[in-house]
């Protein structure tokens, strides 16, 4: 969730929300609402982290 993935990056879920509506985040909607895989949001920080 939304909230989850706040405390797993150590930011605001502000900073989450204006991600999703930038495209900049790997998600996922489900029944309403954000969803994200692990394994796809540690990859994204690794391609972040050498750009």
């Amino acid at each position: 969730t939304i909230e989850d993935l706040a405390t797993y990056l150590k930011v605001k879920k502000r900073t989450i929300y204006d991600w999703l509506k930038k495209g900049k985040v790997p998600a996922f909607k489900i029944v309403g609402q954000w969803r994200f895989r692990r394994t796809k949001i540690d990859s994204w920080l690794d391609r972040e982290m050498t750009h």
